[in-house]
């Protein structure tokens, strides 16, 4: 038996009995998976450019940033020189890929083209998520450690902004529709709006059941926020209009990175644990239509919207990395 029907057959046991014995299975199937090289440490944050067919994977352990091409199912090249890197976030209209080192306390800007580093910006103590707001040319920073949100100017390329946030930060998300940052502060049980006009923050929104609320996504469409808290194992559902927690799931342990497939209004919920959730997002309700063990430490996922594959960087799997390729399963 070859190693790809291994572990298609392993996969298919896990998911058939789910993360939890009254879980539905997690409705995925094997595609491939993809070595990535380098030492078996540790992988943090995906971003993807769909048009191009490049997945963006930091490799946190090595202090670099890979590249892989979605089509060839390869890796490109791998940017070293990035200590540390958390969080990468790929802007296709800049044509630019940006990586949060923690190990020199930067965000470091790529070209897409040319995979080359074209600038490197303070990013605050310990910088980690980033989201991009196209309408101010401004990329805002978590700095975990800080206690403070980093504003950088892409045009420049310099810091404009701290702003502070009383509190050890999580991941930062912009709605496309309000047009503010939201910023998980996970030691104070909060999500921040952030006004990008001025930088000031706006206003303070209270999360009761929130223990380390770090993950977080946005879908500005359908009005929703979706937080991730590590500390207790919960996904939490708050509507944006009414700055409410609509809903609240048990996912795997330490839930981390989250990724919405637009085509099929799905949300996945990658742990620590490995356990991936899958939640079906409609207008009215949201629902758990799965969930299953994907593989050790498959903590962060990225989605492709148009071929509906999702990607799970894994840092170990029979001594090696690898990128572990999944798709819808067929009904």
């Amino acid at each position: 038996m070859t190693r790809q029907l291994v572990f298609t057959a392993l996969l298919a046991c896990a998911a058939a009995r789910g993360a939890f014995a009254d879980e539905p299975a997690v409705p995925l199937q094997a595609v491939a998976d993809i070595p990535l090289g380098g030492t078996t440490t540790r992988l943090d944050y995906a971003s993807i450019d769909a048009a191009r067919h490049l997945l963006f994977i930091a490799h946190l352990g090595d202090g670099a940033v890979i590249a892989v091409d979605t089509e060839a199912q390869r890796v490109v090249v791998r940017i070293d020189g990035i200590s540390k890197v958390h969080g990468v976030l790929v802007v296709p209209g800049l044509g630019k890929v940006y990586a949060s080192a923690t190990g020199t306390n930067e965000i470091v800007a790529i070209d897409e083209g040319s995979f080359k580093i074209t600038a490197r910006m303070p990013g605050g103590v310990y910088p980690d998520g980033m989201a991009y707001v196209p309408e101010f040319y401004k990329l805002y920073v978590s700095d975990e450690l800080g206690h403070t949100e980093t504003v950088i100017d892409v045009r420049s390329n310099t810091r404009i902004a701290t702003i502070p946030l009383g509190g050890e930060v999580g991941n930062t998300q912009y709605d496309a529709v309000s047009k503010h940052v939201f910023v998980n502060v996970q030691t104070r049980r909060q999500l921040i709006e952030i006004d990008p006009k001025s930088d000031r923050e706006i206003a303070r929104i209270d999360l009761p059941d929130a223990e380390s609320n770090h993950g977080l996504l946005i879908d500005a469409q359908l009005r929703r926020a979706f937080i991730a808290c590590e500390g207790n194992g919960k996904l939490l559902v708050l509507d944006l209009d009414t700055k409410q927690i609509i809903s609240s799931f048990d996912v795997g342990k330490d839930p981390d990175v989250l990724a919405f497939d637009r085509g099929l209004n799905t949300l996945y919920v990658a742990g620590e644990a490995g356990v991936v959730s899958l939640f079906r997002i409609d207008s009215d309700q949201t629902s758990k239509i799965g969930e299953g063990v994907l593989g050790p430490n498959a903590h962060v996922v990225a989605v492709d919207a148009v071929t509906h594959k999702s990607y799970f960087p894994l840092k170990d799997l029979d001594g090696k990395t690898v990128l572990r390729i999944m798709m819808p399963a067929a009904k």
